[in-house]
């Protein structure tokens, strides 16, 4: 049933890592299967086997080929930094190559106590599991890089968090799990040899065209792909409302995916200063802080860097500045493109970003939804479309003038209204996991063993740019009592 597994993680030097088996659980049961996913990663779909699968995903029975290790990392979280974190609920099997030769890590999340757990249980509780599930495979379907969840399974046992809960494991699948906390690891350590590994590792995995390069110059390029992917990366959360709660440097890859989605959130009505995640306090990690957090988390990458970078340290030190300050210029860049497809627009013009942002400023003033009102920007061009939108907002004297704006500008696109409702139907998601939505998943799942409501929220968000019929109505924002204000980590 299972791909066969290189090791390459594995197979570096032992410091890297730390071997460790996965605990057994009581009664493992298969909750979740992504068979595409299983699919594309080269899973033999004739053999496959329910019992087989949760033995194995549980943990309880590693596939065959596999090595569980637990990877060592460091970080800083919320700014504080921690010498030494790593795999503390998390176990890595392996590698495998996917139909595409691409290599894939399968990761068990919850899977038990490893040295880096520091006390904690190293369980993972359901809520948490499928909320992963669920908004990673949402993100994949809005064409955002992301890990993704191949499976969610029950343990058949209790963990205690602030009450007793359903415990779980998730299968996370990843095209590498290297973090700045990695590097951050042995930069603490002054281990410049694991840190080249590390970076050569990066280039081979990541950025293969940087591999020609040679000395100084292969690792500043390196340093510069990155800052280019994250700033791309997170242009492209915003453009979703996507909050993810938790950017320490530990959760920030060097592939450019997100990883990680303990209390992430999507925001409803918009306002640039939305934090949902219980542990930021101060809002550090708010909806509009994202850039300016992923440019403070590469700041810390590239000093890790610094040796590779050039023998003389203040050469080193101007070189990585200099890669660094590039990331404002990347992020606006990828923010504007991805702003003028919300847009509805292809030409390039110099007010442009004015009108996006005179846009956003009239949807914080009238509280309107983000997912919606862009959405029903396609509404328009249709009989009553205009008064669907205008009534999103409290303001609809200011979003009737931005319309007049926007038409203006639209009357110079080489287009005609069919052709950009289409674009902007195929740019703006209708749905989206709204955090009231996943919550009742969660809760049913948790509470009442019943997994229709997660499996009806899965197969939506799943299909983000097809408006679902039927009943829940998966596009509409909550309702005053329903809204979550909140999100929890699970740690």
């Amino acid at each position: 049933m299972f791909p066969s597994f290189s090791l390459r993680y594995a197979h570096l030097p032992s410091r890297m890592s730390a071997e460790c088996a996965p605990t057994r659980v009581a009664n493992p049961r298969l909750v979740a299967f992504n068979h595409a996913l299983a699919e594309e990663l080269g899973f033999d779909s004739t053999a496959f086997d329910a019992t087989e699968a949760a033995e194995a995903l549980s943990g309880n029975a590693p596939p065959d080929g596999s090595e569980p290790l637990a990877m060592a990392y460091a970080g800083h979280q919320f700014g504080n930094f921690v010498p030494r974190l790593g795999d503390g609920r998390a176990l890595l099997l392996g590698e495998v190559i996917n139909r595409e030769g691409e290599l894939r890590e399968l990761q068990l999340k919850g899977a038990g106590r490893t040295p880096f757990s520091r006390g904690g249980d190293g369980r993972a509780p359901l809520g948490p599991v499928l909320r992963e599930y669920l908004v990673s495979e949402a993100m994949h379907a809005l064409g955002i890089p992301t890990t993704r969840a191949l499976a969610a399974v029950t343990t058949g046992e209790r963990v205690m968090r602030r009450l007793p809960e359903p415990g779980a494991v998730l299968t996370r699948v990843a095209s590498s799990h290297l973090r700045v906390g990695t590097f951050q690891y042995f930069a603490a350590r002054q281990d410049v040899e694991a840190i080249q590994l590390l970076a050569d590792m990066a280039i081979e995995r990541h950025y293969p065209h940087l591999a020609p390069l040679s000395g100084g110059g292969r690792y500043l390029a390196l340093l510069e792909a990155v800052v280019a992917r994250q700033a791309e990366l997170v242009a492209r959360w915003m453009g979703v409302g996507f909050i993810h709660g938790v950017m320490n440097t530990d959760n920030s890859t060097i592939s450019g995916e997100t990883l990680d989605y303990g209390p992430c959130a999507f925001m409803d009505a918009y306002d640039p200063l939305t934090v949902f995640s219980s542990i930021d306090e101060r809002g550090r990690y708010a909806f509009s802080n994202q850039p300016h957090s992923a440019q403070w988390n590469l700041a810390r990458f590239a000093e890790t860097l610094l040796s590779l970078l050039d023998e003389d340290h203040d050469r080193a030190v101007a070189l990585a500045t200099d890669a660094i300050e590039a990331f404002p210029e990347h992020f606006e860049a990828s923010f504007g493109a991805v702003k003028r497809g919300k847009l509805g627009l292809v030409r390039v013009e110099e007010g442009d970003e004015t009108l996006a942002q005179e846009l956003l400023d009239t949807m914080q003033a009238g509280h309107a939804d983000y997912t919606l009102t862009f959405r029903r920007l396609a509404d328009v061009f249709e009989e009553d479309g205009e008064a669907r939108l205008v009534e999103l907002f409290d303001t609809p004297e200011a979003i009737r003038a931005w319309l007049t704006r926007w038409r203006e500008r639209l009357s110079r696109e080489d287009a005609d209204a069919a052709t950009i409702a289409a674009r902007l139907r195929a740019t703006n998601p209708a749905v989206i996991p709204r955090n009231h939505q996943v919550e009742h998943a969660l809760m049913a799942a948790a509470d009442e063993d019943d997994y229709g409501p997660f499996e009806a929220l899965l197969a939506a968000i799943t299909r983000p740019f097809e408006a679902p019929e039927g009943e829940p109505d998966y596009t509409q924002p909550p309702q005053a009592n329903e809204r979550v204000l909140r999100t929890f980590c699970g740690t």
